[in-house]
């Protein structure tokens, strides 16, 4: 017991000091801590936006968002049961998503409008939003982000008996046996140092699959239905596109899906990538600098 105590001490310093001395704040949602990371001082605002079951999003988009910080506010968005935010087995609906993000960004005193750079499911956040508020929503950048036909095709029961047998294996201790080489493959092409991949395999070694983020995957299905039916937003839009690898999709259908999306779209492009999903740990300099171009035309 007492080398389970210490080591949440140890991770505890972490947090602390990744969320006081480099841009991080915890506030208040509906009783619950979510924790918002912000740096940079642009007249443009980038909202990044997690993929499903992303340990750490604070640094998982430090690689990218290191590369535009002088240009651009960035701000990184950890929901609830990711990162530092607290776990919640509140409703994951896509409006209780969505009005959770609004509510810590108002409270961190983010405004309006927003470039939103969300990555795998938070595409189907990101669409919502722009479809919801587009007043807020001034482009959006995928970063490999899903579109609702994702969902239609994936096997959702799968997916939640995946997530709830990680989450028993986390509890009896093996996930942290294998956190070590998941995390440093994961990151493997970043720019990320030790340290950092340090902070990291301890939060997933302490949490790698929470209350909230099961409860996200047994909705997606239902959210992705509910963007789809709301139609496709009019605004802006540059989606990185994988060569599919760790989607569960092959690189055609993978690509496929978001390029019938965009294509639907009047102010859409895309920039298809030879990386797997998490694209913003490979080819960072690329997406950055077409994420200039794309933002200078605006």
């Amino acid at each position: 017991m007492k080398k389970q105590k210490g080591k949440k001490e140890k991770i505890k310093s972490h947090k602390e000091a990744t969320l006081l001395t480099s841009g991080g704040q915890l506030v208040n949602v509906d009783g619950n801590n979510m924790s918002i990371y912000t740096e940079g001082t642009g007249d443009k605002t980038i909202v990044f936006m997690a993929g499903a079951g992303t340990p750490l999003p604070i640094l998982d988009f430090k690689s990218l968002y290191s590369l535009l910080k002088d240009e651009y506010r960035i701000v990184v968005v950890e929901k609830f049961g990711y990162g530092f935010s607290d776990d919640s087995d509140r409703s994951r609906e896509i409006d209780t998503l969505l009005e959770d993000t609004r509510q810590a960004l108002a409270k961190a005193g983010i405004q309006e409008p927003y470039i939103l750079c969300p990555h795998s499911m938070s595409g189907l956040e990101a669409l919502y939003w722009a479809q919801k508020y587009p007043y807020e929503v001034s482009a959006i950048i995928g970063l490999d982000m899903a579109v609702p036909e994702y969902y239609a095709k994936m096997n959702i029961s799968t997916v939640s008996f995946k997530l709830k047998l990680n989450k028993v294996l986390g509890e009896i201790g093996i996930v942290r046996l294998l956190s070590n080489q998941h995390i440093n493959t994961l990151y493997a092409g970043s720019t990320l140092n030790e340290e950092d991949k340090k902070v990291i395999k301890a939060l997933y070694s302490q949490r790698c699959v929470s209350k909230a983020l099961i409860n996200e995957g047994e909705k997606c299905s239902d959210n992705a239905k509910t963007v789809s039916m709301t139609g496709i937003p009019d605004v802006p839009m540059l989606l990185f596109i994988s060569n599919g690898a760790g989607t569960g999709f092959d690189k055609e259908e993978w690509r496929s899906m978001a390029i019938d999306y965009i294509s639907q779209t009047d102010n859409g492009q895309y920039i298809q990538l030879d990386c797997s999903h998490y694209v913003h740990n490979y080819a960072y300099e690329k997406i950055a600098d077409k994420i200039r171009i794309f933002l200078s035309e605006e």
